[in-house]
């Protein structure tokens, strides 16, 4: 595989921004080798700078539900750019897809869009504070909602536990109205809600947790997490950002049929382009500026190009059986591998829900919880990565990403990638024993 371009394109990146790169995870630090500098991508497929092609499980992290560049994406981009690019007032794009997603999303009845996904978490905390007028949130260990300070945390030693700092330059005040549990732990929420609950706005989950592994929960934790919630008058708010759109129109929310009182969306609903959104009841929502006493604000907010892709791909995502067809797909492209594991006693197993999958290496049972997933397991992974990139297969450089299936991937590219998975999984895991 040649790397000359993006090698010295990652030499010149070093000098212009820390790490090199924009965003931490694509500096390959936890994978072999040089960041891919991606020239373009069309359908299941991108190619890098250097002119190696590769089918795409990674899809911009989760956005690009019908691959790169679709066509019908494309053209609704191209028509709006023609009529400009950003205006910092309304447009009848927002009202299309805001009508859109609402008419199709029982869940919620108002949205308001904002540019990412980060900052629809941070919003929706500050609407469920101001709504309830209380102050804490809860939170679970291995649920990423974004880099904002309140949210950047981590457990600490106990049952349940004030949140401790993941990075610099949060201040212990900030990091303290954070209470942290663990995911699938009933009598730690109870006790939490107990102890807390007459000062916490919302309890903070990713009903498909996908940012730290793939850790799919039970229906009945959520369920009781719903009860919970409801019993302690607290807002239960479920980000969506990765699952939103992705596992069905609407999310784990209709798959799972819980009802948060508020929802963040991102990713799918921007077509690829900078995007995301926080959505409840009329009641919550009439608290957000200007219609209440909430602030929130943003000069690109429901720009115009984004919300043109949004339609396009959502549209498109309500076609007849779309999400039955992508999930039987991805049925289509594991089941193989998963067959393969079975039969040669591979040290992993594959956790999947609708298109989006994961590899557990050393693991058997199903992983619910971050702290079920052992670190030195990404060893498999750093050499899966490397050898299947060779091979023309991309996975996005971090063994606790997930992967996605789109409706570009053909059932025969997946079967050929099926078939380089099984022969990389046996080489790497006969070699490491």
């Amino acid at each position: 595989m040649k790397q000359e371009r993006s090698k010295r394109l990652f030499e010149e990146a070093l000098e212009l921004f820390p790490g090199g790169v924009s965003s931490p995870v694509r500096a390959f630090r936890s994978v072999h080798g040089t960041p891919l500098f991606i020239a373009s991508g069309k359908g299941s497929h991108i190619t890098d700078e250097d002119g190696n092609t590769f089918l795409d499980f990674c899809c911009s992290w989760g956005p690009l539900i019908h691959g790169h560049a679709d066509d019908r994406v494309i053209k609704a981009v191209s028509d709006a750019l023609q009529k400009g690019t950003s205006f910092g007032t309304p447009t009848k794009f927002e009202n299309a897809l805001a009508k859109l997603i609402l008419s199709n999303h029982p869940y919620v009845e108002q949205i308001r869009f904002v540019s990412s996904g980060t900052e629809a978490v941070m919003s929706a905390i500050r609407l469920a504070r101001g709504y309830t007028g209380k102050n804490k949130i809860i939170k679970f260990e291995g649920c990423y909602h974004g880099h904002s300070d309140g949210l950047l945390v981590k457990a600490g030693s106990g049952l349940v536990t004030f949140g401790e700092t993941s990075s610099k330059g949060i201040p212990k005040a900030i990091a303290d109205e954070t209470i942290v549990i663990g995911l699938d732990a009933e009598d730690a929420l109870h006790t939490a809600l107990d102890m807390y609950g007459a000062d916490t706005a919302c309890v903070i989950i990713e009903p498909v947790p996908a940012n730290n592994g793939l850790l799919l929960q039970r229906p009945a934790f959520l369920q009781s997490l719903r009860a919970a919630c409801t019993k302690h008058k607290v807002l239960l708010l479920f980000d969506e950002v990765i699952s939103g759109f992705r596992i069905g129109f609407t999310g784990a929310t209709g798959y799972y049929d819980v009802q948060p009182d508020i929802i963040t969306l991102g990713k799918i609903i921007g077509g690829g382009l900078p995007v995301g959104a926080f959505a409840a009841n009329k009641e919550i929502m009439q608290c957000i500026s200007p219609a209440g006493a909430v602030y929130q604000a943003g000069t690109l907010s429901g720009n115009p190009l984004s919300m043109s892709a949004g339609i396009a791909q959502l549209e498109a995502c309500l076609t007849s059986g779309f999400y039955t067809e992508l999930e039987n797909k991805t049925d289509r492209f594991l089941q193989p591998i998963k067959q393969h594991i079975q039969k040669e006693d591979l040290p992993l197993r594959i956790q999947h829900i609708g298109s989006i999958f994961w590899f557990a290496f050393e693991a058997k049972e199903a992983i619910r919880r971050a702290d079920q997933i052992d670190p030195s397991s990404m060893r498999y992974f750093k050499e899966m990565h490397s050898a299947l990139l060779e091979r023309g297969i991309y996975l996005g450089p971090s063994g606790y990403e997930v992967g996605f299936v789109s409706s570009a991937h053909s059932d025969a590219e997946l079967a050929d990638a099926a078939h380089t998975i099984m022969e990389v999984l046996s080489l790497i895991c006969s070699e490491a024993h």
